[in-house]
């Protein structure tokens, strides 16, 4: 009896753990499985009030609606154009603000001048100023170089934005950077760019999907910029779907948003799947030193 109460008493903290984490994952997936399963229902079984039940009749035509044929707006276009919006936006953001970011990093940590900490300083303040500050002087600089409304504008507003950000990761992964490998570089001839690109670039690969996958979710979900620098032909996909559940009129499709809902959401949802796990090692690789 006295071993078995041991044997209960040691396995008591991993009970409790995995209960806590089946609780946590239940509460996390619920808004999930409602969003799915409603979004193959008939609009007059959620009507009925069957809302957390399986469907009893599946249809996939809220989706195809939401995707091709469902009004936002004057136009019945769906969430189609405005998924190649973000695409559009996302990529090129994604892309130069990770580059501009690794260069950032690089130099600030390899290149020691007059006032480097502070330009750091300054940088990193980027990271912590709130959206709504900069909507007016980013509107103003937008209409001057004539890219207000546009795809283009969008992807020099989520650059700017997040250069802070990209450029704290790759700091901060640099730093911890074995030195004695720059030192031989530099032995060998090799200047500072040459560097970078022949060996810190190609081993900053845990830290690259790092800000990729921080800057991609940050820049797909954004609604407040598509909402303030966008027209009706540029709106990303937030934009496009709040207008989709706003434009609804007379009997609200339940169904059809739920299933816009989901397809806002698969691009995050799979890259989280695909490469959520390199997201905490390139987390981990930059937290040595710094």
């Amino acid at each position: 009896m006295t071993r078995k109460k041991k044997t209960f008493s040691a396995a008591l903290p991993k009970i409790v753990l995995y209960t806590s984490l089946l609780l946590f994952a239940f509460l996390f997936l619920m808004p999930m499985y409602v969003m799915l399963v409603n979004s193959v229902k008939p609009l007059e079984e959620i009507q009925s009030g069957g809302m957390m039940f399986l469907p009893q009749t599946w249809t996939f035509e809220p989706w195809f609606k939401a995707w091709s044929t469902a009004q936002i707006g004057v136009e019945p276009t769906g969430l189609r154009p405005y998924f190649w919006n973000s695409i559009l936006m996302v990529v090129p953001a994604v892309t130069v603000s990770t580059l501009l970011g690794a260069v950032n990093g690089y130099v600030l940590t390899q290149w020691v001048f007059r006032g480097h900490k502070i330009i750091f300083l300054m940088m990193l303040g980027a990271v912590f100023i709130p959206h709504q500050i900069i909507l007016i002087p980013m509107a103003r600089m937008l209409g001057f170089f004539g890219l207000a409304g546009t795809i283009p504008g969008l992807v020099v507003v989520h650059t700017l934005y997040g250069i802070g950000f990209t450029t704290l990761f790759f700091r901060n992964y640099y730093v911890a950077f074995p030195s004695d490998l720059m030192k031989a570089a530099k032995v060998d001839g090799a200047g500072l760019f040459r560097i970078f690109f022949w060996i810190m670039l190609p081993a900053s690969t845990p830290i690259i999907i790092v800000t990729v996958i921080w800057q991609f979710t940050n820049i797909w979900n954004d609604f407040l910029f598509g909402v303030s620098f966008a027209d009706y032909d540029s709106f990303p996909m937030t934009v496009a779907l709040n207008n989709l559940v706003n434009s609804s009129t007379g009997v609200k499709e339940y169904n059809v948003h739920f299933a816009g809902a989901f397809i806002a959401a698969v691009p995050t949802l799979l890259i989280y799947i695909f490469a959520g796990r390199y997201f905490v090692r390139g987390l981990m690789g930059g937290s040595v030193k710094g």
